[in-house]
């Protein structure tokens, strides 16, 4: 079982303003791979808060898995992708390049998220679109390869190369 964490990012949903639809995808999505979340955040689009947030989920929680799910556009207020990258140690740019390149054959708009993943200790961290039905796209992209990558990722595998 991966221990999986939400974090939103959404003023409007922080506030209750918004229902938050992308996070029942995504904790339905997860299931399919043996993820269970056990952790989820509904915050302001706040850097220094997302900063804050995705650093407890990794040191204080041990999660082996965040998706953040809003605040990846051009808004001044979407913050997410530049409180990843404050936190992460490493990047992991396939990812979010896998999702772009798929999301674009549904809609040129795609090339305009500034999502990023990377690693901080031993969990992964992935930015995802704050839509429900893009993070579903998104997902469908990504989760194949994701156990795979915990596994390294976590010491419970050490082989990558198949023969």
């Amino acid at each position: 079982m991966w221990r999986v964490g939400i974090l939103t990012a959404s003023d409007k949903g922080s506030r209750g303003e918004r229902e938050d639809k992308s996070a029942q995808v995504i904790r339905d999505m997860v299931a399919g791979i043996g993820g269970k979340v056990v952790s989820y955040r509904i915050v302001p689009d706040d850097l220094d808060v997302l900063k804050e947030i995705l650093i407890k989920m990794v040191d204080q929680e041990k999660l082996d898995l965040i998706l953040t799910t809003g605040g990846t556009g051009f808004s001044p207020r979407d913050n997410t992708p530049e409180a990843t990258r404050a936190v992460i140690e490493r990047e992991v740019p396939g990812i979010p390049e896998a999702m772009r390149y798929e999301s674009l054959k549904k809609t040129p708009r795609a090339m305009l998220s500034r999502a990023v993943a990377g690693i901080r200790h031993q969990t992964l961290i992935i930015n995802l679109p704050g839509s429900a039905r893009a993070v579903r796209e998104c997902l469908e992209v990504i989760l194949p390869a994701l156990s795979h990558g915990l596994e390294i990722l976590t010491g419970r595998s050490g082989e990558c190369g198949a023969d």
